[in-house]
């Protein structure tokens, strides 16, 4: 008699292994993993054995390969073109993830509804709300046509004989953990599901050339549940972040085959769903003046420069000092706190230092290094700063002030919202009406507060 072949498999990642583990040692997920059946091994070894056995393809010259002419139409929505590099691309796979009750099924429904209104025969595939749930919220959104087909189904199979029943120019799957495929002996929203799934919808967009957009779940440490392969596989990866009880939304791209992964898109919640928000001005930042440990600076956001506001407490610590950041990283405020007891001999080693950055931006660079040190020097001396002044710097270990990136751009936004002073690390390529003052290093700053 054969011994039977026990394989252990992780929900989360994907990573096998021969004997149970409380604890995956690849995502380090605990209680992950889960025991494959024998159909569900004979499935994995018959998929990989027909992969196998095809035709081996034959190696070309890249000089003699074409270029692919990509061609975009638009979404209806400026922000979504942008962080999608310029609009749809026909063929492409793109995946949405976020937090729930973000809005990532208003936003696709809303879309949908654009390009129904123009003349393209659209699918939306739900495997979570029935057609009449999905209906009342057409109703709100303004998404009512005759071109866009709602089909509330989980498994694949009726999805697939839809598509090729009908020539459909968008797909939407929401979300890709309700769908299962029968050729596939396993629950829906398990790694080999998700797996299979997105590698059918991925031959249908590349063979059809419709673009289909994925919505996908993503777990409490805020990454798309599933296997990390799901990320690899699709051509866009956007994910939304905000605060639900914030009517700002950001769409942010991780990853994106045909444009830059650096663009955000900003949308605010009202009544009629997610809409392009008008205007940055004034969104993240006091207009009339300034409290004791705030100051303002300016972070690009892809190409877009947006004025932000920078908070700092600073207050005497009752036992151990806490060192709390929301919005920036926390391990770069410590380094920050260390560098001004060094230069300034500042005693903050017995103060809770806190963080926090308006409006729900999160900071990933460094040019608003200057601006946190001016917050949390206005709030240890009680003191306020200029309301029409910015702070741009990156700080380094040493306690110099190093030029920034897009340095004329951001002065430019300075100049079109009405401010009049500015504090830079150096002076300006391009000619500028905003007054800049010098600042080399950390012990120059204070000359300014």
């Amino acid at each position: 008699m054969a011994k039977k072949k026990t394989i252990f498999e992780c929900q989360a990642c994907g990573f096998q292994s021969p004997r149970w583990m409380g604890k995956c040692t690849s995502c380090n997920e605990w209680e992950s993993m889960v025991e494959l059946t024998n159909e569900q091994i004979k499935f994995l070894k018959e998929t990989s054995s027909s992969s196998s056995s095809k035709a081996l393809s034959k190696a070309k010259p890249i000089t003699q390969i074409e270029e692919d002419n990509i061609t975009r139409f638009t979404s209806g929505s400026k922000e979504l073109d942008l962080v999608l590099g310029g609009g749809i691309v026909p063929g492409s796979l793109t995946l949405i993830g976020g937090s729930p009750g973000v809005g990532k099924s208003t936003l696709l429904l809303k879309i949908a509804g654009n390009l129904a209104r123009a003349s393209k025969k659209v699918l939306y595939v739900s495997g979570e709300e029935s057609a009449g749930q999905i209906k009342l919220r057409a109703n709100r959104l303004e998404a009512n046509h005759d071109n866009l087909f709602l089909l509330p189904e989980i498994n694949l199979s009726s999805v697939i004989a839809e598509i090729n029943n009908s020539r459909y120019e968008l797909i939407v799957i929401d979300s890709i953990q309700t769908l299962y495929s029968d050729e596939t002996p396993s629950a829906p929203g398990s790694v080999t599901q998700v797996r299979t799934i997105t590698f059918d919808l991925m031959r249908i967009a590349k063979s059809l050339h419709i673009p289909i957009f994925i919505i996908g779940h993503i777990t409490k440490d805020g990454s798309i549940a599933g296997p990390r392969v799901l990320e690899h596989m699709v051509d866009t990866v956007l994910y939304f972040e905000g605060d639900t009880n914030s009517e700002l939304r950001l769409l942010r791209g991780f990853k994106n085959r045909f444009g830059a992964t650096n663009e955000v898109g900003i949308f605010e919640m009202n009544k009629e769903g997610l809409n392009d928000a008008k205007t940055m001005a004034g969104r993240f930042f006091n207009k009339e003046k300034l409290q004791s440990g705030s100051a303002l600076t300016v972070i690009m956001e892809g190409s877009r420069p947006i004025i932000i506001e920078v908070q700092a407490l600073v207050s005497e610590a009752y036992g151990h000092p806490k060192r709390s950041s929301t919005g920036f990283d926390n391990n770069r405020l410590g380094m920050l706190l260390a560098l001004l007891e060094k230069k300034l001999d500042l005693p903050l080693g017995t103060y809770d230092v806190f963080i926090n950055i308006s409006g729900g931006i999160k900071i990933n660079e460094p040019s608003a290094d200057l601006a946190i040190i001016a917050a949390i020097l206005s709030s240890y001396r009680d003191r306020e700063l200029s309301a029409t002044t910015l702070f741009l710097g990156e700080v380094s270990l040493t306690g110099e002030i190093r030029e920034i990136s897009g340095l004329s751009q951001r002065l430019k936004e300075i100049e079109t919202q009405g401010f009049k002073k500015a504090v830079i690390p150096n002076k300006p390529m391009e000619h500028t009406n905003i007054k800049c003052f010098i600042a080399d290093e950390v012990s120059k700053v204070v000359e300014w507060m």
